[in-house]
């Protein structure tokens, strides 16, 4: 498990999971980018530009289901995780965003979202 000293701080507190989150942001966060960065194998800085992506919007959605169903929040975000990494990219999303077709949903979005942020800087 990542050590929350290192982990990044939200670069968009106003909006993806840290914005969704409302007042759970703050104890969602490294919990979510521990998840997300075990399940993915990608690097923290990547799992940060997806949470912080209208792609972490989406996925926190997911975690508040989840908590909204009585479950605890780390218990949320691991139904979220496994979800995400259960669904897999279709011809339509492959063809619209560049993600290899079959890929987890969870892996395709974070290297999308990690791209895009590298491009932008």
């Amino acid at each position: 498990m990542t050590q929350t000293a290192n982990i990044p701080a939200s670069r968009n507190e106003g909006w993806g999971l840290y914005g969704t989150m409302n007042e759970h942001a703050e104890a969602a966060w490294p919990l979510a980018m521990s998840a997300v960065a075990n399940a993915t194998g990608e690097s923290l800085d990547t799992v940060r530009a997806f949470l912080d992506s209208r792609f972490g919007r989406h996925y926190a959605d997911s975690v508040l289901d989840a908590f909204d169903d009585s479950r605890s929040l780390t218990d949320a975000i691991d139904a979220a995780t496994r979800k995400w990494m259960e669904w897999t990219i279709d011809r339509h999303t492959s063809r619209n965003y560049g993600i290899p077709r079959g890929l987890p949903y969870l892996t395709g979005f974070v290297i999308h979202c990690g791209i895009c942020d590298e491009m932008a800087a």
